[in-house]
């Protein structure tokens, strides 16, 4: 039986990573360079040390870039997108029914903790999460297992006893490595791309009802419910 439920936060509880997506790509157009989602995915639940978007195009291009210039770029145009995003469908049920049933929540997440807990406090959720844990508290950040670790060790539950929601390869692979059970519901960038076998997938969130998503003897083995 569950005893605790650990959100991924971007392009989970809140599609930000859409959001970055979109205005990368927008501001690679305007200097004529296309930024495929292949490229993109690799830094999509993980940091920049395989592929560094800012990087990438000053390298690409091979002239000078006003750098601050162009993170400020993408940085207007991302938060102009996020005054259109909303918490993803299913979200609060699962959360409700969660706190029914006196399960522990946690956040797990590559971002840094500023950032979360400034988006989970204008989307009315930061009181919902008994534990945090962000990029500063791991020495690496996912795919590696340790931000699942330490989050399962903060809730004081084993990782058998906690289910991981996620979007995105690179956090489901390290919700698995950690040893937990992993549901994933991809968001329109991360929808594409080849996820690791062992996990259950579904379109949304609201696909199946809470109650359900946390019965795990009707998930047990499950992995067909996209």
């Amino acid at each position: 039986m569950f005893k605790a439920l650990v959100f991924d936060f971007d392009g989970t509880i809140l599609d930000t990573e859409t959001a970055w997506y979109t205005a990368f790509r927008e501001v690679y157009a305007k200097y004529g360079v296309e930024l495929t989602l292949e490229q993109y995915a690799e830094c999509i639940g993980t940091d920049w040390r395989v592929f560094h978007p800012y990087e990438y195009l000053v390298n690409k291009l091979q002239s000078a870039i006003n750098l601050e210039e162009l993170r400020q770029s993408v940085a207007a145009r991302h938060a102009e997108l996020m005054n259109h995003v909303e918490i993803r469908a299913g979200v609060v049920p699962l959360l409700c029914e969660a706190k029914k049933r006196g399960l522990k929540l946690g956040v797990a997440s590559s971002s840094n903790r500023a950032w979360v807990e400034k988006h989970l406090k204008q989307a009315g959720l930061l009181q919902e999460f008994e534990c945090i844990r962000t990029s500063e508290d791991v020495a690496r950040v996912k795919p590696s297992p340790e931000l699942y670790e330490k989050t399962v060790a903060c809730l004081q539950v084993s990782a058998h006893e906690a289910m991981a929601i996620e979007d995105s390869p690179n956090g489901a692979q390290a919700a698995i490595a950690a040893g937990l059970r992993c549901v994933v519901a991809p968001n329109e960038v991360t929808r594409s791309l080849t996820f690791p076998p062992a996990l259950i997938r579904l379109r949304s969130l609201s696909d199946l009802p809470a109650s359900a998503l946390l019965d795990d003897s009707l998930l047990a083995g499950r992995s067909d419910l996209l």
